[in-house]
C-alpha cells in the first residue's frame, strides 16, 4: 500500500517569501500581504484542497551577510518589510474549520511567560487549531536590535531551548487541573482555585514562580514543529517535536536528515514514525507538461540573483558576495543554520555546487527542489520522493501567491485523491487530533506530559529543576 501524502502551505507574512523577484510578477499576489483578505483567501483555498495546514515562517531580523549590508534585502523585497505572524491566524482560523497554523516563534527575543498566554489564546481562538515552530534563531541583525552584542552560539541557544520549553510545559501541562474549571454561576466559582498551582520553576535561564494566567485550551499544549537539521537540532527535535520540517535540494540529501531523526528518535526509546517529517519543495503544474515548462520558463525570468544570494547568506552565515560566481561551495561552520551548508556540501557525492548555481537555485522556491509538470508527472514524483526519502509529507512553497496553490489545488490534489494517497476528508477534532488521531493532549510519552499536575506535587517541579 502506498504511503500517504501530506500538504502544508509554507508561508511568511511578507513579500514573495522564497522566490525573490516574482513579486514583479503580474499574477502574483504577496504584496497584498497587508490585507486580511490576502489571507482569508489563501486560507479557503488550502482548505478547499485538504492541507493539513499553513506554516508561517518568520525572522526578526534582517538578511544583511549579502556584502554586509541590507541595501538588497530592502531593495529586492526579500523576506523585509515582514510582519507578525500570530496576528494573522484568528482571522484566517474564522473562515475554517480544519486548516491548522503553525507559527514560528523564537525563544530567543521572548520570555516564556508572556509566550506561554499568547500560544493559548490562539488554541483558543483557533478551538485547538494552533502549532508552534520552535527555533531559535540564526540572524545576527535579531540578536543585536534586542540588546545582544552578537548571537548566541548554535548549540547553547538549544541548551535555552531546553529549559525554556521546560517553563513551558510546566505552564501547559502542569499549572491548572483538568477540572478546574468550574463554570458554576450559580455559586458564582468560576475556578476552583485548589487546583491551580505555581510552577516554582528557577533555573538557569529562566525564573519563573507563579502560575498559568490561561485556563486550559483545547490542546494544552500546541502540536510542536521544528526546523532545525543540525545534528544538536534532531536531538531537541527527538525530545520535543511531533512534526518536523526539513529543506534539503536533493534526495540524497533529504534522505540522510530523515534517517538521521529516526535514529535520534530510537535512541530515545520512541517508535521512529511518532513524528511527521515535511521536507520544502514547489510545484509548478499545468495541463501538460509542456505548459508547466513553459510556465517556469517564464518566471525564471522574474528571479533575482542577488536575492539568492541575499537569502543563502542569511541562511548561511556566509557573506556569498566575497565568492566569484564559478568558486565552488565548502561547509564553513557559522553560527546561522549549519545544516543549510552542509546540506549543499552533501547533497550529491557527484556534483560540486558552485556560488551560481545556488544563486539561481534559491532565486525560486529556496532551498528546496522544484517539480515541473503535469499533475500526472507531479504525483508520479511526490510519491517517488515518499518512497525514497521515507518523508511524510512536503511544505509546499509558493512561487506565485496564491496561483501555486490555486495550481495545486486545482490540479495535483485530484490526482493523488484519485491514487488513494491523500485524504480527501478531514479528521474532525483538534489540530493534533487530524494529524495523529490520538487525542487532543500531548501523548503521555512525551516529555512535556511528564509535567502534568499530580498530587502533592507543590515541590515536585522544583525538584526537577534542581535535578536537571
Amino acid at each position: 500500500m502506498s504511503k500517504q501524502i501530506r500538504f502544508n502551505a509554507f508561508e511568511m507574512n511578507c513579500i514573495a517569501h522564497q522566490s525573490p523577484g516574482l513579486w514583479r510578477h503580474p499574477l502574483d499576489r504577496s504584496t497584498e500581504y497587508k490585507d486580511l483578505e490576502y489571507w482569508t483567501d489563501l486560507a479557503k483555498i488550502l482548505e478547499r484542497g485538504k492541507f493539513d495546514g499553513i506554516f508561517i515562517a518568520d525572522v526578526l531580523g534582517i538578511y544583511d551577510v549579502y556584502h554586509g549590508s541590507a541595501e538588497h534585502a530592502l531593495t529586492g523585497a526579500v523576506q523585509v518589510p515582514v510582519n507578525d505572524p500570530l496576528q494573522i491566524v484568528p482571522a484566517m482560523a474564522a473562515v475554517t474549520k480544519h486548516l491548522g497554523f503553525g507559527v514560528t516563534t523564537s525563544i530567543s527575543f521572548e520570555h516564556p511567560y508572556p509566550f506561554a498566554r499568547r500560544i493559548s489564546t490562539l488554541d483558543h481562538l483557533t478551538k485547538g487549531r494552533a502549532g508552534w515552530n520552535i527555533v531559535t534563531s540564526y540572524l545576527e541583525s535579531g540578536s543585536k536590535n534586542l540588546g545582544l552584542k552578537t548571537q548566541v552560539s548554535h548549540d547553547n541557544r538549544y541548551d535555552i531551548a531546553d529549559e525554556y520549553l521546560e517553563v513551558l510545559y510546566k505552564l501547559w501541562e502542569g499549572s491548572w487541573e483538568q477540572d478546574a474549571v468550574l463554570r458554576d454561576k450559580e455559586k458564582g466559582i468560576y475556578t476552583d482555585h485548589t487546583k491551580v498551582h505555581p510552577i516554582q520553576h528557577d533555573g538557569q535561564y529562566f525564573s519563573v514562580p507563579g502560575i498559568h494566567i490561561c485556563e486550559p485550551s483545547p490542546q494544552r499544549t500546541p502540536v510542536l514543529y521544528q526546523a532545525g537539521a543540525s545534528s544538536r537540532g534532531q536531538k531537541f527535535a527527538s525530545q520535543n517535536a511531533e512534526c518536523v520540517f526539513i529543506s534539503a535540494p536533493t534526495k540524497l540529501a533529504v534522505k540522510k536528515l530523515v534517517e538521521g531523526i529516526r535514529q535520534n528518535l530510537i535512541k530515545e526509546g520512541k517508535d521512529p514514525y511518532s513524528i511527521l517529517i515535511y521536507t520544502m519543495l514547489s510545484i509548478v503544474v499545468d495541463e501538460t507538461d509542456e505548459k508547466a515548462q513553459a510556465k517556469f520558463k517564464e518566471y525564471q525570468q522574474y528571479a533575482s540573483y542577488d536575492g539568492g544570494l541575499t537569502l543563502a547568506s542569511g541562511w548561511s552565515g556566509v557573506d556569498f558576495s566575497q565568492f566569484s560566481p564559478s568558486d565552488q561551495v565548502e561547509y564553513i561552520q557559522t553560527n546561522a543554520i549549519q545544516s543549510m551548508l552542509q546540506s549543499y556540501v552533501e547533497a550529491d557525492p557527484d556534483k560540486v555546487w558552485t556560488i551560481e548555481e545556488i544563486a539561481h537555485w534559491t532565486s525560486i522556491g529556496g532551498n528546496g527542489p522544484i517539480i515541473v509538470g503535469s499533475a500526472t508527472t507531479v504525483a508520479d514524483r511526490l510519491q517517488e520522493w515518499v518512497e525514497d526519502t521515507d518523508i511524510d509529507g512536503f511544505n509546499l512553497a509558493y512561487i506565485l501567491a496564491h496561483q501555486t496553490f490555486e495550481d495545486v489545488v486545482e490540479f495535483v490534489v485530484p490526482e493523488l485523491q484519485r491514487r488513494g494517497v491523500y485524504q480527501t476528508e478531514y479528521t474532525q477534532g483538534t489540530l493534533r487530533e487530524k494529524l495523529f488521531g490520538n487525542g487532543p493532549l500531548l501523548p503521555e510519552n512525551h516529555r512535556g506530559a511528564s509535567f502534568r499536575y499530580k498530587p502533592h506535587q507543590e515541590t515536585q517541579y522544583q525538584q526537577i529543576t534542581e535535578t536537571a
